[in-house]
């Protein structure tokens, strides 16, 4: 994730020091918590916070599981990984659903943290999940909140309350009680309450949300905070804790790039874990918070469980056998080649999945640089196909790529590549599909891996017979002497006597072939 960039990058550049090291001296513990100190104060990460870790980690790496292991770096890595797993809130936390429906899920927070937009997330995620969620308009303060609200729940496909109008109009507190009743009429099993929120924290909001939570009792009240908030993360957090005391934290804005701190210091300091986490804009850029597969991300070794839910929620196991069965017949189409890329686009940001590999810090700079918008370009080129040039490439003639290039808003060049692209992707696929490995662009082939035929073209291949019998005596004699270039020059016959080995005369090789006969 973009905001722990600069944090993942301090740590892992402070461990690379320690693995030239067969054992670990208190020097060296000491300025690698040093190190780490220093991250993570650059991080915004609270003092008191930082105190606690480094300390934990100082004393851990000076005992005896660090002196006696067999790799006292790795030990170390180890050591850092699960105090950050625990700074973080330990164990994932889920959501505790009422015994009898509804659910009530109250938000808090600061205007401007994305309580609105988080709702909407909410209500997806769980209607994905076989919930009916109901979304209440109980924010009346902040202009046109009711009216976001309501754009939102409607790409979210969940249900709004919204009785009343907003822009100061209206009593929230009774908004908030009759959603319940209408939850309870209308059968909604989840009731995500949106409250207001201020610039800052005051007394007015935390009555407001105190007055809320006392009339609905909510099962769970998610205090939504900006990841990229920075020190104010602490006080902010508290004070929330003492007006209306939430049960979990919500984490917004962690695709930013800002330091981060706040998530490093709100479940540690406030006792409450982190139950959420939205990493993008998009409604679907929504994820449960694991404290463990977060504190691999940050140590960059990588977050492979959440790349493969990711991956099996947006791929269709039966699409993905049938497009195995086009690729080994030969029948791979554009058609086939866009389906998958509207897979790839569903399970989210091509930049953040790669983002979860092990080592993703060495390839930054290029995930930095990638443009996820090349995606819909290339959607916008095969759509402005027709169904025939779709199924048969092989049609796309300049007349039709320049066509295509107009009605897709992109230039010639862009449409023969993707042309070109496509038909090295499939004979890559096909290649695999039959049990062989592809040659991969820019590399040669992969010794070993070829079959005899080949073998026998590159290496045993007879070569064709020149009719001359000069110049093939000169070709033999050439290839003899090229394994041999420290040989003595000279034949035994006489002949190619000079200096420096070199190749008979013609005159020589017209005396040697009567000499022979031939």
């Amino acid at each position: 994730m973009a905001q722990f960039g600069s944090l993942s990058d301090r740590l892992t550049e402070t461990f690379r020091n320690l693995r030239s090291k067969g054992r670990l001296s208190p020097s060296d513990v000491d300025g690698t918590v040093r190190e780490i100190r220093r991250a993570l104060l650059d991080a915004d990460v609270a003092l008191e916070v930082v105190k606690a870790f480094t300390a934990s980690v100082r004393e851990r790496a000076l005992s005896d599981e660090v002196n006696k292991a067999l790799n006292p770096a790795q030990q170390v890595v180890q050591i850092v990984n699960e105090e950050l797993v625990g700074i973080l809130g330990g164990q994932q936390r889920r959501l505790e659903f009422a015994k009898r429906p509804p659910t009530v899920i109250m938000l808090a927070g600061l205007q401007g943290a994305g309580k609105t937009t988080l709702a909407g997330k909410l209500g997806k995620w769980l209607k994905k999940d076989g919930h009916t969620p109901m979304l209440v308009a109980a924010d009346l303060q902040r202009p046109n909140a009711v009216q976001q609200l309501q754009v939102v729940g409607e790409q979210a496909g969940v249900h709004v309350f919204a009785p009343e109008p907003g822009n100061g109009v209206g009593d929230p507190v009774k908004v908030a009680k009759n959603a319940i009743k209408a939850a309870v009429d209308q059968q909604y099993d989840t009731v995500i309450v949106d409250t207001a929120g201020r610039l800052g924290v005051d007394a007015e909001l935390m009555k407001q949300a105190a007055n809320i939570r006392k009339a609905v009792d909510p099962d769970e009240v998610l205090f939504v905070i900006d990841a990229m908030i920075g020190q104010d993360a602490v006080a902010t957090a508290r004070a929330f804790q003492e007006g209306v005391d939430f049960t979990g934290v919500v984490l917004s804005k962690l695709d930013g790039d800002a330091r981060g701190g706040a998530a490093l210091s709100v479940a540690s300091v406030t006792g409450r874990p982190i139950m959420f986490a939205s990493t993008g804009e998009g409604l679907d850029d929504f994820e449960p918070f694991h404290p463990d597969r977060m504190a691999s991300r940050i140590l960059d070794l990588g977050d492979i469980l959440s790349l493969i839910e990711q991956a099996q929620s947006a791929f269709d196991e039966d699409e993905a056998r049938k497009v195995a069965e086009k690729i080994a017949t030969d029948s791979f189409t554009l058609n086939d080649f866009l389906a998958q890329m509207q897979q790839l686009r569903k399970a989210g940001s091509i930049k953040g999945m790669l983002g979860m590999l092990p080592g993703a810090k060495g390839m930054r700079e290029a995930l930095d640089n990638f443009d996820e918008s090349e995606i819909v370009r290339t959607e916008a080129i095969i759509q402005s196909m027709t169904k025939q040039e779709r199924e048969l490439p092989k049609l796309l003639n300049g007349s039709r790529r320049l066509r295509i290039a107009k009605g897709s808003g992109t230039t010639v060049t862009e449409v023969n590549a993707l042309v070109n692209r496509f038909e090295q992707a499939a004979k890559m696929m096909k290649t695999v599909a039959r049990g062989g490995v592809p040659q991969m662009p820019g590399m040669g082939p992969i010794p070993g891996m070829h079959g005899g035929k080949k073998k026998q073209q590159q290496g045993g291949a007879k070569k064709k017979k020149v009719g001359n019998p000069a110049k093939r005596a000169a070709l033999a004699s050439g290839a003899a002497a090229q394994p041999q270039q420290q040989a003595p020059t000279g034949s035994g016959f006489g002949f190619g006597g000079g200096k420096g080995g070199k190749a008979p005369t013609e005159e020589e090789l017209a005396s040697l072939q009567k000499f022979l006969g031939r």
